[in-house]
Formats: structure tokens, C-alpha cells, sequence
């Protein structure tokens, strides 16, 4: 987990599925690390190709993507 937007080029019909735990190795994507947790990651679809700021600090309220909260943590 980190404070800062991930810059991602996503691909129009793919779908996405954003670590919602803050554990995976893999962010901001899921890899499974939230298996025992209670969360599970929220899936996104693209609906064009482009570059999207996924959040990474998990505060955004705007989810999957950055609303800017990472700039609010200490």
C-alpha cells in the first residue's frame, strides 16, 4: 500500500479487480492476499483504453480510482 496513485493504461473490455486490503504484492491489483480478511476487491471494467489513477493508499472515496485523500495522510 503506498500514498500514491498508480498510473495504469487499462484496455476498453478488460476487466480489473483493485486490492481493496492493502496487501497484495501485486497493487494496486488483487493477488488473493486478502483471503481470511472479511474484503474483497472491487472489479472494474474498462469502457475504453486509456491511463486511469487507481488509488493506492486505500481512502479514496471514489474507489477504485484516486481522489486525492493520499494527500491528507501523514
Amino acid at each position: 500500500m503506498g500514498k500514491t496513485p498508480f498510473a495504469i493504461n487499462v484496455e476498453k473490455g478488460k476487466d480489473y479487480y483493485w486490492c481493496t486490503c492493502g496487501k497484495s504484492a501485486t497493487e494496486p491489483f488483487c493477488n488473493g492476499a486478502h483471503k481470511g480478511s472479511g474484503l474483497s476487491p472491487k472489479k472494474f471494467t474498462a469502457t475504453e483504453t486509456k491511463t486511469l489513477y487507481f488509488c493506492g493508499c486505500k481512502q479514496t472515496k471514489g474507489a477504485p480510482f484516486c481522489d486525492g485523500a493520499h494527500k491528507s495522510i501523514k
